[in-house]
């Protein structure tokens, strides 16, 4: 019973945790492209005929690309640290962080596709690396808001590290909460296995103590019986041989049973190969 539940567990827990990731990351990717729209549209509408324009919307179309193809870039297979697909995404968010930065040195109303980004590196990246990518990456919006707005303004000095921060913090507490998730459900299965080797023990000494103590009953009572029978022979045996020799085949007709019924025992207790008759060694390869 445990087997088919264990993995019942292990599979839901896997199905939620991707559907969960699957969700999120789909919200991140439609953020991502309204945010580079708006960023574009505000561009064009405000800068006409710049000559900047063909290089931004090169540049847009590049990163939307890019973002959009993230998955097949990754490609299949395992994504441990080290592998193939995990070195692929490392390129991937590579370019995607280089192509963001020249379009917001071009363009800094392009920043705000930061917070997406944070999202792409906390997933791709170990923790501290990831935090080192968006501390680089809060910098770079401060310096284009700076940029845009023209001179000091102490809002735009606090509200980027203020949302790159909650963003991160948001992030890694979800990651752990899905990691001890992930342990409980792990601890659960194994204790279950466990309890269920357990009581497979149990079951298997108290059918053991059952089967020894019917064999001893069973022998106990004929040796019980043939005592009394040659002892009632003994008596007898001077003055009535007859009677005493009917108590002694009684006595053997008693042992030939108990000898059935303890070959009996035996024989239900033993695989069936050997049962069978075919040897020892088959049984045991059985």
């Amino acid at each position: 019973m445990s087997k088919p539940y264990d993995s019942y567990a292990s599979n839901t827990s896997g199905d939620t945790a991707d559907a969960d990731s699957r969700w999120l990351g789909a919200v991140m990717h439609v953020a991502f492209f309204l945010l580079l729209g708006g960023a574009l549209a505000r561009f064009l509408l405000r800068h006409p005929g710049e000559p900047r324009t063909p290089w931004i919307i090169a540049l847009s179309l590049t990163l939307a690309v890019l973002h959009l193809l993230g998955p097949v870039l990754s490609g299949p297979g395992p994504s441990g640290p080290g592998t193939p697909a995990a070195r692929r995404r490392l390129v991937r968010l590579g370019l995607v962080v280089v192509v963001w930065m020249v379009l917001v040195v071009l363009a800094p109303s392009f920043s705000w596709c930061a917070v997406p980004l944070f999202y792409t590196g906390l997933r791709t990246l170990p923790a501290r690396a990831a935090l080192v990518l968006v501390t680089v990456l809060t910098v770079f919006v401060v310096a284009a808001q700076f940029r845009l707005a023209g001179g000091f303004d102490p809002n735009l000095l606090l509200a980027p590290p203020a949302v790159a921060a909650i963003a991160a913090a948001v992030f890694l507490h979800t990651e752990r909460q899905a990691a001890r998730q992930r342990a409980l459900i792990d601890d659960l299965i194994r204790t279950r296995r466990e309890l269920a080797a357990s009581e497979r023990r149990e079951g298997t000494l108290a059918e053991r103590q059952r089967l020894s103590m019917e064999i001893h009953d069973s022998l106990a009572q004929g040796l019980s019986s043939q005592r009394m029978l040659l002892q009632a022979a003994e008596r007898v045996w001077e003055s009535d041989q007859d009677k005493a020799r009917a108590h002694v085949r009684g006595a053997a007709s008693v042992a030939e049973h108990n000898l059935a019924e303890a070959r009996r025992f035996v024989h239900d207790l033993a695989p069936a190969d050997l049962a069978r008759g075919g040897g020892l060694a088959a049984a045991l390869r059985a």
